[in-house]
Order: structure tokens, then sequence, then C-alpha cells
């Protein structure tokens, strides 16, 4: 076999194959024995047909083909691997030349990835947001937590903003009353936002027995999007009292003897919190940093596909899920389609440059992944897709993923170096000290702002197969 490679541009090139005919010998053995497994010739026994027959009865040009569809991705892939090429997705094939007993001859354009050059990223200096927890954040925080622990009373009065209320619901939609429109015994806080549009004002002001009529456009169900006549009644009405802020709702609410201790805690808290924030704001700006830096050529076939991809997971995954469809989600964004089209492709650039980009400085620092890193990864991508870790890590393995969520750890530990290298201040002017003592922390961190940024298939692929 000989093989040529052209470049046709820094994504792209063209591969010219010639085989000799006598290597294409066990292709065409395969398909006398596939075409003999198939047809049935009297006086033969079935898989016992003479070469020269079946040349005879079906022609020599059918084995051929099926010799060739045979033969293309073996000479194919040693092409590749004798250029020495990293190729992406499928190849154009295009059979130049066939002389039977002669030659085989064949082209194959096909997207590679671009030789980049790393920059040097050693100079790269990003602000982030100071570490600053205010009173008011700890006040905040100690109030949402009593709000946790507030009881409810009846009462006989009217229901104000805060309060309780058990009301039934009846939606009426061109005078027809929903199927799946009425609901009794629902339990709704005044003010909430919890339930349709208008009920706050509807509810306000009526005591139990009381019952109000107001429109509102569904949210859900059968009649989504529409119009609705609701009739609200109510039933009962409770108020919601709040524990006193005083040590007995510490040692209520917590493992704290006193109020300040437990106020103490919060702001440790919110310091904890807000530490994680500041590491991965400082990894996406230092990664935004690094992109600007490189030159990087984007496939455009491979942008396509991505493209394409994205917009079939939002529209089929996430709309899906919250039974919207891609004309409803663009008008509740406020969106044109052209707008929209137009985020998706730069979203997808950046996913492909930042890939290519970690993953060669992956190949350049010589990263590995190990089993615990790997694991760690797994069991973070199990939680955020809603599966338990066996079901993902099964999902994965039989979508064969694996490869891939290595590559996302990988990418991750090249952003960690990046991180490192870069100098991170945060507003006052404070250098920001990123280190932590698990070396794995930090490239956890990393992995999963390289991810977004990326946007790999592994959840939607586990999600596809655990749908199956």
């Amino acid at each position: 076999m000989k093989s040529a490679v052209e470049t046709l541009n820094p994504t792209r090139v063209r591969l010219s194959i010639e085989v000799p005919f006598e290597e294409l010998k066990d292709s065409l053995d395969a398909a006398y024995k596939k075409i003999n497994q198939q047809v049935t010739v009297k006086g033969f026994r079935k898989g016992k047909i003479p070469a020269r027959v079946i040349d005879q009865r079906f022609g020599r040009g059918a084995v051929l083909e099926e010799a060739v569809n045979d033969a293309l991705p073996k000479f194919y892939t040693e092409a590749v691997n004798e250029g020495e090429l990293n190729v992406l997705g499928q190849p154009e094939v295009d059979i130049t030349e066939l002389k039977d007993g002669e030659l085989l001859a064949f082209t194959a354009e096909v997207d590679v990835r671009p030789e980049i050059e790393i920059p040097d990223y050693s100079g790269i200096e990003v602000t982030v947001d100071a570490l600053e927890v205010t009173d008011e954040e700890v006040e905040k925080a100690v109030e949402q937590l009593r709000e946790r622990f507030a009881s409810t009373n009846p009462v006989e009065r009217a229901a104000a903003d805060g309060d309780v209320v058990t009301i039934d619901l009846q939606a009426k939609v061109d005078g027809e009353v929903l199927e799946d429109g009425v609901a009794d015994g629902v339990s709704y806080t005044i003010g909430s936002g919890e339930l349709l549009d208008g009920i706050d004002e509807a509810v306000t002001g009526l005591e139990a027995g009381g019952e109000a009529t107001f429109t509102s456009q569904l949210k859900g169900g059968s009649a989504e999007g529409k119009d609705a006549e609701v009739t609200v009644k109510v039933t009962a009405v409770a108020a919601r009292e709040l524990p006193e802020l005083d040590d007995d709702f510490a040692q209520m609410a917590s493992e704290f003897d006193t109020l300040e201790e437990l106020k103490t805690d919060s702001r440790k808290r919110l310091e904890t919190t807000k530490q994680y924030d500041q590491a991965t704001q400082a990894q996406e700006r230092v990664l935004e940093e690094l992109l600007k830096l490189a030159e990087v050529p984007i496939p455009e076939k491979l942008l396509a596909d991505e493209v394409q991809t994205r917009k079939h997971n939002l529209e089929h995954h996430q709309l899906g899920q919250m039974g919207l469809d891609l004309e409803k989600y663009l008008e509740i964004q406020g969106k044109t389609l052209e707008e929209f089209e137009n985020e998706t492709s730069e979203q997808a650039i950046k996913g492909i440059k930042t890939q290519f980009i970690l993953d060669e400085l992956v190949n350049k620092e010589k990263l590995n992944v190990n089993q615990e890193e790997l694991t760690e990864h797994l069991m973070r991508r199990a939680a955020s897709s809603g599966m338990s870790p066996d079901q993902f890590a099964q999902a994965v393995v039989e979508g064969g993923q694996v490869p891939m969520l290595v590559g996302e750890v990988a990418r991750g530990k090249a952003l960690a170096v990046v991180v490192e290298a870069a100098k991170v201040v945060d507003t006052n002017g404070e250098v920001v000290d990123l280190e932590d003592d698990e070396d794995t922390a930090e490239a956890a961190e990393a992995t999963e702002t390289a991810e977004a940024a990326t946007e790999d298939k592994a959840d939607d692929k586990a999600e596809e197969k655990n749908e199956a």
C-alpha cells in the first residue's frame, strides 16, 4: 500500500491511497464467503458455491463492491497511522480507480487536529472578587435558617402576605374545565411565587371559605402557555411564626449553645463558599486569557457537528424536561433564532478551542490521570446527572465514554497548571493564594471549569443509555 498526505488547510487533509490488488485477497475471500451464506444456487450446498459460479450468477462487480467496502476502513487506518495524523470525525471517501486484478485507488478527506503552539502563559494576571463576608450576609443566612424552623398556627382572619393558605384550584380554558386543571388541598405561602401569576393578589384578603377568580397563563400541563380562568377557594388560613433569635434558637437549630457561636459558624461557611467561588472565578478568567493568547484554527465540519449536538441536547434533553420547545424558550429568553444560533456557535468555538489547547498542554506537561482522580470525577458527574454512581459508571462503560472522562480530568489538571503559573489578585489588590493541601482539590475545581467550557457529552451519553 502507498499513501500520501496533502494538507488542504490547517485543519483538513486529503489522503491518497493506492492498494495493489494482491493486498485485497483477504477481503475478496471474505466477500465470497459472505455472499455464499446469503444466496442459493441449485446443485450446490449452501456455503459451498464456487467463486466462478458466484461471478457468473451475480457478477464480479458485486464481489468487488463487497470486498472494497470491507477493505477501505483497514487501509484508511493504516494510512492515518503511517501519516501520524490526529483525525477528527469520519472521512469523506472517493474511489478514484478500481482495476480488477490490478489496483484499488481512493482518496479520503478528513478533519485533523491543528498543530497548536502553546503560548507563554506565565504572564497571565487576572482579578477576582475579594473574599469578604458582610454582617448583612451573615444575618441573611441566619434568617434563612430561622425560616426553616417557622411554625404555622391556624387563624380566623383574612389571609395576608406571608401566611400559609390551604386552597382548592380549578382552571378553565375556553369555558371548559381542564382534566388536569383541578387540585384540592394545596398548601401555598402567599408571596412565595411558587404557583400561578396573580394568585397572591387573588387570595390576599380572603378568609377561610372565601373564593376568587383570576386569569393566568398556565406554566405546565395539557394547556401549557394558554390563558386560563382560575378559580381559587381558600379553605384554611395559617400564620407563620418565626422563633426568637436567641440562644434557645441556636440550641434548637444547631449544635451550638449560643446565637453568637451560630453566627460565627455561618460566617465561616460563607467564607468557605466564597473561597470556592473565588477559585472557580480565577480558573474561568485565567482560561479566558489563555484562549486570547493562542491561535487555534477551528475545523468547519467539527464546528457544525458541535453546534448541532448542542442544539439537539438543549431541545431534546434540557427543554424537554422542562416541558418547553425551542420557540417558547427563545420567547422567555427574549432572543431571536439568529441570536441563539450565533451564541451557540460562539460557545461551540470556545469549547473546541479550550479542548484543543488543554489537550496540547496535557501532552506537553505529560500529565496522567490515576484511578482515584477518575473515581472522584465520576462521582461528581453522577451527582450532577441525577444518577447513582453505579448507574452512571455502567452507562459510561457501556457507552465507551471512559476515555472521554479521562480526558476531562486531564484537561482539568492542565488548567490547574496554568492557574498555578498565573498571578491572581482580588479587587482590593491583594494576591490570592489558590494553593490547596490536597493536590487533587485544585485539579477537581479546574476540571469543572474546563468541563463547563468544553461541555463534553459524557452526561448526555449516560442519560441516553439510562433512558434506553
